[in-house]
């Protein structure tokens, strides 16, 4: 048994008593949630935000939890502006922030969520509890080898240009315990984190994947990111046996010469891909099945930007609470609220979080369906959005976003945009990018792709995803009938047409779209 075996093994080990503790917390979710409504009120109750709620003023006690109102970020922006300017206050948190990880807004280009050794610690576990369970129920692993998905800094060049914008973590291993990281440190395949463009970047992957011929695990989120790295590969394969010859096996190498690409050859050890696999990923993660068949494609849990919800677990076959770290609450369809136990099979409900990072009983947006149960805990399945979001590979356009977009974009232009309007998703055979579809031509068609395209850059993970192709650049489409192919031929009174779909178009578009029914936008 080689070292990293032995490690594996190790960790394993170590791994038990965390998997006894949530199996226990499984059991009697209520005990388990209690417990963390209270380390999240003793927090609480140091900071500026819980004294204005009366918190503070004596000990915390669970009764004090309904102080706490349901939030959103724009209600909570005030305070999270204030502890931006005074880092080391305890405004939102009294714990040391380590950084501002931004996301998508629904109004406005960017959110800005602190990250604190709590909520990292959340973080940990949650990979723990994966993780452990991957190396007891998953296929098996030898070398550990594991590309875990970085999120590089993109730095633009003198000319300026659009780019991600950077983070103040450098490293993916930034969101787990320190210890856990250099542990992990042992068995990722690395790539630089500062770069002037994204093709660099894919470029130092592309060597470091094709060193590891050992690979084994890939973790990523949407797996477009793959399959255009993939595409990024082929097409640079001449270039890519140029400077690995040496290095590389030969047999190896020649296969990049194949059309197309065996890729399952190319890592015949691959084992494990964890990426997004629901919704609009799904035809990407089918794809991803085809390119590699001895693979398991595991679908990720509900992991936002504003802390972790849900893990998948093999054992179990199904997606399950992180109880033991964040408390959740539940919104029907009514607006009802109710606490993890009291759901119901099958029901729908939008995710209230409150996590140990500053967020308490935050409305999230994503909507969950029960889809069984581990122990007496609901198992929740991730369906969407509660407000009008397309994600097709993580980009996150809300509806609130898209109308500011276009307003802004009409005072850039000088002129509006008249009639009917609806931006669109597009799955074509060169890809996937969005569409302005209009009923009557605009003034410069090819000015306002611009000046739109530009806008919505402003959002961060519509940004990123173009910086990365996992979008193409928008177009203007223009159709006097778009209206009656999109519903028939209703009168224009008896539907909302929505400015937004939330569904990919599967047809290219030649003057004649074939729109699918928005069943989130009437």
């Amino acid at each position: 048994m080689g070292p990293k075996s032995i490690l594996m093994q190790g960790f394993k080990g170590a791994c038990g008593p965390l998997q006894w503790q949530f199996d226990q917390a499984l059991q009697r979710p209520d005990l388990a949630q209690n417990r963390v409504k209270m380390v999240i009120l003793r927090r609480l109750a140091k900071t500026a935000y819980g004294a204005s709620l009366g918190l503070g003023r004596s000990a915390p006690n669970l009764d004090q939890w309904q102080r706490v109102p349901l939030v959103t970020y724009g209600d909570l922006q005030p305070w999270i502006d204030r502890q931006r300017q005074a880092v080391h206050s305890a405004i939102l948190t009294p714990d040391r922030i380590l950084f501002w990880e931004p996301t998508s807004g629904s109004t406005g280009p960017r959110k800005w969520i602190p990250y604190t050794p709590p909520l990292i610690t959340s973080f940990s576990l949650l990979f723990c509890l994966w993780a452990a369970d991957i190396l007891h129920h998953g296929p098996p692993l030898r070398s550990g080898k594991t590309y875990l998905c970085i999120s590089p800094e993109i730095i633009p060049n003198s000319e300026g240009g659009s780019s991600p914008v950077p983070r103040s973590g450098t490293d993916d291993t930034d969101y787990i315990h320190p210890l856990l990281a250099r542990l992990l440190d042992r068995f990722l395949v690395r790539v630089g984190q500062r770069f002037r463009t994204v093709e660099a970047f894919r470029w130092e992957l592309a060597l470091n994947l094709l060193r590891s011929p050992d690979l084994e695990v890939m973790s990523l989120w949407s797996p477009s990111f793959l399959t255009t790295q993939l595409a990024f590969m082929a097409q640079q394969g001449a270039a890519l046996r140029s400077a690995l010859g040496g290095e590389v096996a030969p047999d190896r190498l020649r296969l990049l010469e194949v059309d197309p690409v065996p890729w399952a050859e190319v890592w015949p050890d691959l084992r494990l891909i964890s990426c997004w696999d629901r919704r609009g990923a799904a035809d990407s993660a089918a794809a991803v099945r085809r390119l590699f068949p001895q693979v398991l494609v595991q679908g990720k849990g509900l992991l936002a930007t504003e802390g972790p919800v849900t893990l998948p677990l093999l054992r179990l076959g199904s997606f399950v609470p992180l109880l033991s770290q964040v408390v959740l609450e539940f919104l029907d369809e009514q607006g009802r609220i109710w606490g993890l136990a009291a759901l119901e099979q099958g029901r729908l409900y939008e995710v209230v979080l409150s996590q140990q990072g500053g967020l308490c009983r935050y409305r999230l947006g994503d909507r969950v369906r029960v889809s069984g149960w581990a122990g007496a805990t609901p198992c929740l399945e991730f369906v969407g959005r509660g407000e009008t979001v397309s994600d097709q590979v993580g980009e996150k356009l809300a509806l609130a976003f898209v109308e500011g977009c276009l307003a802004a974009g009409e005072e850039v232009l000088g002129w509006p945009i008249v009639g009917f309007r609806c931006l669109a998703p597009v799955r074509s055979r060169s890809g996937l990018f969005y569409a302005l579809v209009l009923d009557r031509e605009p003034v410069d068609r090819s000015r306002l792709a611009t000046v739109l395209e530009a806008q919505l850059r402003l959002g961060f993970h519509y940004d990123r995803a173009r910086c990365f192709n996992q979008l193409g650049p928008l177009q203007v489409w223009v159709d006097p009938q778009v209206a009656d192919r999109l519903w028939g031929h209703k009168r224009l009174g008896d539907c909302k047409y929505p400015l937004l779909l939330t569904e990919p178009i599967e047809s290219i578009f030649q003057g004649k779209p074939s729109l699918p029914r928005n069943h989130d936008g009437y």
